[in-house]
């Protein structure tokens, strides 16, 4: 789709990672069972490509040891967390989760 190819391939070239191809795709009775496959795989493409975005500052926030940098990342994930959870694309728990977690992480810092 050409809304999301500028993700599509920079996810699955520039951070390396492979789409899986599937067996034979099925083919689809309805046209807008058609449609619905391929928002489905748009949609799908879209929401892995902000998980692992968000996996990735959560792991460059856990990696920080200067307090000051941590202190300055936190807000900026926790608001990424939140705004992921607003589009369902995580549980408002796991994002509650990782806000506690990484708050403590950073408050253990000296």
């Amino acid at each position: 789709d050409a809304r999301f190819s500028f993700l599509k391939e920079r996810f699955d070239s520039a951070m390396g990672y492979k789409v899986k191809k599937t067996s034979i795709k099925k083919m689809a009775n309805h046209k807008s069972a058609a449609k619905r496959a391929r928002q489905t795989e748009v949609k799908r493409l879209h929401n892995r490509y902000f998980a692992v975005t968000m996996r990735h500052a959560v792991r460059d926030l856990r990696a920080t040891h200067n307090k000051a940098e941590a202190e300055a990342m936190l807000p900026k994930v926790s608001s990424m967390l939140d705004k992921l959870v607003k589009t369902n694309i995580i549980h408002k728990n796991k994002a509650a989760n990782l806000k506690s977690s990484l708050a403590l992480h950073v408050n253990k810092l000296q």
